[in-house]
């Protein structure tokens, strides 16, 4: 990971973080867009970063998903993971931020957010701890508080997670040998 606030200040954002917020194509996937010969849409999730999304919930850490695109197949990995927070085709992914916030009785202060593009500064801005991805814009990067080592759709959501999980002394404990 990339800190750009500073490893102790972004340690210190995540221990207050009670949600975490995702775009999706160049987050949650690897941005590319897959149309069959019908017109059917395809998308390729990363189980790890599934498995961190679980565990954080899990954890009682909520999440949230604001995409400017909307897809049944995102709505069914939500459905298999268990996020009851899916905002689709939000154009002002601001205001769906918001509403979220208000639904949850929750500050931006306590979210983090991960973004690869523009469109996902707003949130960032507003969020707590403000995340991109290694292949994420140049121009979100530079105002992140950290940046995961991976791409998007590879596992950088996964990094994440358990940046937050260990932030918060939530990280499960591991066998020993």
């Amino acid at each position: 990971m990339k800190f750009h606030c500073g490893e102790a200040e972004a340690r210190a954002r995540a221990g207050r973080v009670r949600a975490l917020g995702l775009d999706v194509d160049g987050v949650l996937s690897d941005g590319r867009l897959y149309f069959s010969s019908a017109g059917e849409e395809m998308k390729a999730f990363h189980a790890h970063d599934g498995h961190g999304l679980k565990m954080l919930l899990e954890a009682g850490i909520e999440v949230f998903i604001i995409t400017s695109r909307a897809s049944p197949i995102l709505e069914r990995r939500c459905k298999d993971l268990g996020i009851r927070h899916l905002y689709q085709g939000a154009r002002d992914k601001l205001a769906a931020f918001e509403d979220f916030l208000a639904r949850e009785g929750l500050a931006g202060g306590q979210c983090c957010f991960v973004g690869d593009d523009l469109i996902d500064l707003p949130v960032l801005l507003a969020a707590g701890l403000a995340c991109s991805v290694a292949n994420g814009h140049e121009d979100v990067r530079g105002r992140c508080h950290l940046v995961a080592s991976l791409p998007g759709g590879h596992g950088a959501v996964r990094e994440i997670s358990d940046f937050l999980l260990r932030g918060q002394g939530l990280y499960p404990q591991l066998p020993s040998s």
